[in-house]
């Protein structure tokens, strides 16, 4: 999953990569990106499809395009009937409107008027019990607005959709001209999964809660419901436990250090930022997974609790922990994989997780608690050794009310998992793949699955050979995976044996050897994120690659309006 990974620096300016694709140049580190002949056929027909179809992403599941416009002045109010999570919805999206309209859009209590833009929650006809999580009803007219559903979080859903209903310069963060319309539509809309995940890497390279605060509001935008935080490996422990101050004041002080850069200096949260960023999702819709890894990829850990023989908390012999290759462990701040393990059979050991699965647990929004579980090879770890680590750390996760999720290496034999534990599948597929094997495995055992594969949802993966050329990695795709990649497959049919039934959701994955900061790792999640929130949210007979091309191209200026940074990509007819 981690492979080999290497890393160096780039800074990406949003404005600069704006330019390129719009003057037909492309960014120094980015290699090729003129539009092609395609493009450009495309881009003709974008431009025709563009002024009779909105262009929202992801696609709903049921749109009916009318004659007209409504337009929003600065009479117009945004009316809400309840109050609690369903205003917080109102108020957010009159804070969204007002920098580019300068309009004062005064949120008001109670059903309001017909030409109001009107939230309400509600029934809405034709949806399922399952759909009415996150489902909504979008009704404009050219006299008035009104966005009902059974959720605060279908209603959030729903302004997503009126966000990009609106023109582009709705982004903007100062005021701008309008006029601000939005298209006769009825959509009723709902997911085709419950998960729909973003995995962040913040323990290769450390970044702020500010940063992934900043990722929470981009991806939630196209209706990710999910933050996947893996917040430990080998180079680093990013969060504060409470008993174990070894674990940050050691194990966060490195980052992978390769290429000849510098190794960066490390950081960690406090338990404060963490919830802080709980929060952030929470007020965006998603839920956040803390994950862990074990009982590989934690060298970070056993470095910082090998000689910890004062902590009370532990025998006095934590050196017990270690099963590692190297006894004493010796720290490598390479993308090296496969070589730490703690040992299962150390009390210490379960001490340590015990601290970390309590806390992290009750600190998180999410019903799951993610134990990581892969690249633990026999010659570092036997199978049953792993197999007995995961059957003890798992009763800690279910014993904090939280069901267990981990990559799909958990499935494996030997494995006792509770019913409806999730295993995430990331292995590009094949028939005799370990992946393969264990997603059989995890189907025999009643357990859930979350399709990650790295051909297709690891966004660390360069996008063409050699591009970017000093960010991103290229072992899972050697020929690049561009958008195409990313949207042009069927979770539902990708594993023979797997049907659409087991499958909960997908997930893409930012693991963070080669980036450093923000616009790093923008550039490599966008817009490939996009094309996989689609893949998650659409249903699978409504998607269409050619179709969704020129609405991904019509994110482009709202991208760089908002400030952010993203590849792009010659496949795609970006909008002017």
């Amino acid at each position: 999953m981690l492979g080999h990974r290497r890393t160096t620096s780039v800074i990406v300016s949003t404005l600069a990569v704006a330019a390129s694709y719009a003057v037909g140049l492309s960014p120094a580190h980015a290699g090729p990106a003129a539009p092609t002949a395609a493009a450009a056929h495309h881009s003709a027909a974008a431009a025709a499809r563009a002024r009779t179809t909105p262009q929202v992403v992801p696609r709903p599941a049921r749109m009916r395009v009318g004659k007209g416009r409504f337009t929003v002045t600065r009479h117009t109010r945004i009316a809400v009937r309840q109050h609690g999570a369903a205003r917080a919805v109102a108020v957010d999206l009159a804070r969204d409107l007002r920098p580019a309209t300068g309009f004062r859009l005064p949120v008001v209590s109670g059903h309001g008027r017909s030409a109001d833009i009107r939230l309400r929650l509600g029934h809405v006809p034709g949806l399922t019990r399952s759909q009415r999580a996150e489902g909504y009803r979008l009704d404009v007219r050219r006299g008035g607005v009104r966005l009902t559903a059974p959720t605060a979080h279908g209603l959030f859903d729903g302004v997503q959709t009126i966000r990009q209903l609106l023109p582009a310069s709705i982004a903007s963060r100062t005021r701008t001209v309008g006029p601000w319309t939005i298209p006769v539509v009825h959509i009723v809309d709902h997911p085709r999964y419950a998960y729909r995940g973003f995995m962040l890497d913040i323990a290769r390279h450390f970044q702020t809660p500010e940063t992934v605060m900043s990722l929470i509001d981009e991806a939630s935008a196209y209706k990710i419901n999910t933050l996947h935080l893996h917040v430990s490996d080998d180079q680093g422990f990013r969060i504060v436990i409470d008993g174990f101050p070894n674990l940050t004041a050691i194990g966060s002080q490195g980052s992978v250090g390769t290429q000849g850069r510098t190794m960066d200096p490390g950081g960690f949260w406090t338990q404060r930022d963490y919830r802080r960023v709980v929060a952030h999702a929470a007020a965006h819709f998603m839920k956040v997974v803390p994950e862990v890894d074990s009982p590989g990829h934690n060298n970070a850990i056993i470095m910082s609790e090998y000689g910890d023989t004062a902590n009370p908390l532990l025998d006095g012999h934590p050196q017990d922990i270690n099963c590692s290759r190297n006894d004493p462990p010796q720290w490598n701040f390479t993308g090296d994989v496969g070589y730490s393990a703690m040992c299962p059979e150390s009390e210490n050991t379960l001490t340590i997780y015990d601290a970390i699965v309590s806390q992290l647990s009750a600190m998180s929004s999410s019903r799951y608690y993610h134990l990581g579980g892969d690249e633990v090879p026999a010659s570092t770890l036997s199978h049953d050794r792993y197999a007995a680590f995961i059957n003890e750390e798992a009763p800690l996760v279910t014993a904090r009310g939280k069901t267990v999720m981990g990559w799909a290496e958990i499935a494996g034999a030997g494995t006792t998992l509770p019913p409806g534990s999730v295993a995430e599948y990331w292995n590009p597929a094949s028939g005799t793949s370990p992946d393969t094997i264990t997603a059989h495995e995890a189907v025999a055992k009643d357990l859930k699955i979350v399709m990650a594969p790295a051909t297709h949802a690891y966004l660390d993966q360069k996008y063409a050979p050699g591009v970017p050329a000093d960010l991103g990695l290229s072992w899972a795709c050697n020929t690049g995976c561009d958008v195409d990649q990313f949207y042009n497959w069927d979770p539902g049919t990708y594993v023979t044996g797997v049907t659409d039934q087991d499958v909960i959701g997908v997930e893409g994955a930012m693991w963070a050897e080669t980036v450093h900061d923000l616009s790093e790792v923008q550039y490599m999640v966008f817009p490939r994120l996009i094309a996989l929130a689609e893949v998650g949210w659409t249903p699978q007979a409504a998607r269409s690659y050619a179709d969704f091309l020129p609405r991904l191209g019509a994110q482009g200026p709202r991208l760089t309006l908002a400030g952010t940074s993203f590849y792009p990509t010659p496949l795609v007819p970006w909008a002017d």
